[in-house]
């Protein structure tokens, strides 16, 4: 997911914010969505607040983690004018353990459910808010639970499923992150339970219905047309989509080096077609790029997608079709990284799910690294360098890992690149990007934890990384602050002796232990140089000869540290 951060920062000033989270604390915020519902941007961010309060140890139960989805067969009967749904869901599951006294799902209890069997037979079966529990009464390895329902889908987290207009015309969209998949349809909401899909959108003629997968029927039945898109590849059900609108569609063609071939199909509104042929043109060239990175496309037999949808607080990425907020669509490529970070997210997020929500940094990190990773790829190392600049901050707050209601923070994504950033410093580029390559294969079309990238990465750099991991991962807050002083003086045959002083002054981890650089510089510029000095205490204090007197001095000259300096009179 790419959270459009400037245009939320236009819209919003530090006491409103304030004022929103006061009543969201006193209970109220219910109060003021309904005050402010015409205004789609601010809705986004008001949901956004609601987010972390959903993600609870009630929502998965015990039981659920004994059992394991293999299928969800999913058909949605659209009605745009109710802004209602019809379903029919048959999940195929088994049982990791027969003792297992229920089938545990997550649904919510406002679809009304008309019909529920299990293995055929129509049983009893317990709703609470968000949960559906179906008694075992013949455990067998597999089990089948079809649910018919119909209502109104909650519109929850953002925008969960949402019925919404482009000009005069109905527009139709999910986007689940993280755990509102059960507002539409019965699931395991896990994102390390993946499953393969058959999903069946029925609406009016007029509009194209997409989801996951690739597109293998089309039913014309009067006035209504049935799409339905199946997965050769499992898919965490925060990513089952559904989209449906007056789309126009154009596509081109990756070919891989393999010789293996791949449709990218676009839809777009009329009214933004001229400008997403634009927009939306070096998608072969980024597929291109990322798979000679970290392996080849992970679905490739399905295809790539780019979807334009009404949710304008960014984009997200949906699995083999991602959804784009229709404001970024402008023919001038200004929101390229948009595009760049979605479709990293195929290779880390989706073909590599999060083993939980607590390692969302595994998503969102290594996806705005991508950023940087394609900045270089087109325009060198200075690009690559500003790119993590403009990621850069004095003030994350809390840790990268398990940041419980803050996972959509800058924190998550900026201070989440930073870390392979300086991970790829650390362990040298052809380590790194081995390491990269290995987790991605290692882990594709099932999920990993942090742990699991870490023992990764320690394989093929030979050295223990905990300590790396524990100060920017795990417990460290925040940056490195550093407050240093430096002098020198002359000593025999005109050289100098540098007396260089650091401290480190931050508060959110004790001692930080890492590889400083230190640029040297002189008159004559042919003997400028640098010194790699391994810093592992609070103080430190640095004695070095040099050929001549210093002109300047200047402490991780290339910005491969999450770090701020302070300089003071010696």
């Amino acid at each position: 997911m790419c959270l459009n951060k400037k245009r939320l920062t236009q819209i919003f000033s530090v006491i409103l914010i304030n004022l929103l989270l006061l009543f969201a604390w006193m209970g109220s915020l219910d109060i003021i969505i309904d005050i402010f519902g015409g205004l789609p941007v601010l809705n986004s961010y008001l949901h956004l607040i609601k987010i972390g309060d959903s993600i609870n140890s009630n929502y998965i139960t015990q039981n659920q983690k004994k059992t394991d989805i293999l299928h969800y067969n999913i058909k949605i009967d659209v009605h745009t004018e109710s802004k209602s749904i019809v379903g029919d869901v048959i999940i195929k599951g088994i049982l990791k353990d027969k003792s297992v006294g229920s089938v545990d799902l997550n649904f919510y209890d406002n679809l009304s459910i008309s019909e529920l069997t299990l293995n055929g037979r129509p049983v009893q079966y317990k709703r609470n808010r968000t949960s559906l529990s179906i008694p075992v009464v013949h455990p067998a390895d597999t089990f089948y639970v079809e649910v018919k329902y119909a209502g109104k889908p909650k519109t929850t987290g953002f925008f969960s499923f949402n019925f919404g207009r482009f000009g005069n015309k109905p527009v139709v969209y999910t986007l689940n992150e993280p755990v509102f998949a059960s507002t539409w349809y019965p699931c395991s909401d896990r994102p390390d339970d993946k499953a393969l899909t058959d999903v069946y959108i029925t609406n009016d003629s007029s509009s194209i219905s997409l989801s996951n997968g690739k597109l293998v029927g089309v039913n014309t039945n009067g006035k209504k047309r049935t799409y339905h898109w199946q997965t050769q590849y499992p898919v965490s059900t925060y990513l089952i989509s559904v989209y449906s609108a007056d789309y126009r569609h154009f596509s081109q063609r990756y070919v891989s080096k393999s010789s293996q071939e791949m449709n990218i199909d676009y839809y777009t509104f009329p009214e933004h077609f001229e400008m997403a042929k634009n927009d939306f043109a070096e998608h072969p060239e980024m597929i291109d790029f990322f798979s000679s990175v970290f392996g080849e496309y992970p679905f490739i037999k399905e295809k790539y997608g780019v979807a334009e949808f009404l949710w304008q607080a960014g984009a997200m990425e949906h699995q083999t079709i991602t959804g784009i907020g229709s404001d970024f669509l402008n023919g001038k490529k200004l929101f390229n990284d948009f595009y760049i970070h979605e479709l990293a997210h195929q290779w880390f997020g989706d073909a590599v799910g999060p083993a939980t929500w607590k390692d969302i940094w595994l998503n969102e990190g290594f996806a705005t690294y991508c950023e940087a990773l394609y900045a270089e790829h087109k325009s060198g190392k200075n690009a690559y360098r500003a790119t993590m600049l403009s990621k850069f901050s004095d003030n994350f707050s809390g840790s990268v890992y398990d940041p419980g209601s803050d996972m959509f923070s800058s924190t998550v994504y900026d201070k989440g690149a930073w870390i392979l950033h300086m991970l790829r410093s650390e362990m040298g580029d052809s380590v790194f990007f081995k390491s990269m390559r290995d987790y991605y294969e290692t882990y594709k079309y099932k999920n990993a934890g942090s742990n699991d990238f870490i023992k990764v990465c320690s394989k093929n750099y030979g050295r223990d990384l905990s300590y790396f991991f524990k100060q920017w991962l795990f417990e460290g807050e925040g940056i490195i602050k550093l407050k240093y002083a430096w002098i020198e003086t002359p000593v025999a045959e005109g050289k100098y002796k540098l007396s260089l002083k650091i401290k480190q002054t931050q508060s959110g981890f004790d001692i930080y232990k890492f590889p400083l650089e230190i640029g040297l510089y002189f008159l004559n510029k042919n003997e400028n140089t640098s010194k790699i000095i391994y810093i592992d205490s609070k103080e430190k204090n640095i004695d070095l000869i040099l050929p001549a007197k210093l002109t300047s001095l200047e402490l991780d000259p290339e910005s491969r540290l999450l770090m701020s300096k302070e300089q003071e009179k010696f």
